[in-house]
């Protein structure tokens, strides 16, 4: 995750893939409505915990999650180590 914008992206891309609004993705994550809220417009980072479970999410949702854990998460899907 090289800056807050592709966090920002990367969380909104997710949630939105699910479906979800701001406040039922951050009961799903275990974290606060403002939490997420901060994420999405970039005002705040999610920490290295938040980060993987983002991943897990993403992993949990099969192929369609894949194209998103590609894009920011490299080195599960290539070998590279951008992180």
């Amino acid at each position: 995750m090289a800056t807050q914008t592709s966090a920002a992206d990367l969380v909104r891309q997710v949630r939105e893939q699910l479906g979800l609004t701001q406040e039922k993705f951050a009961a799903r994550l275990g974290v606060s409505f403002p939490t997420v809220n901060r994420w999405e417009n970039g005002r705040a980072e999610p920490s290295p915990l938040a980060l993987q479970a983002l991943k897990d999410l993403l992993q949990s949702m099969g192929s369609g999650g894949q194209d998103l854990l590609d894009q920011h998460f490299p080195e599960r899907g290539n070998g590279a180590s951008s992180m």
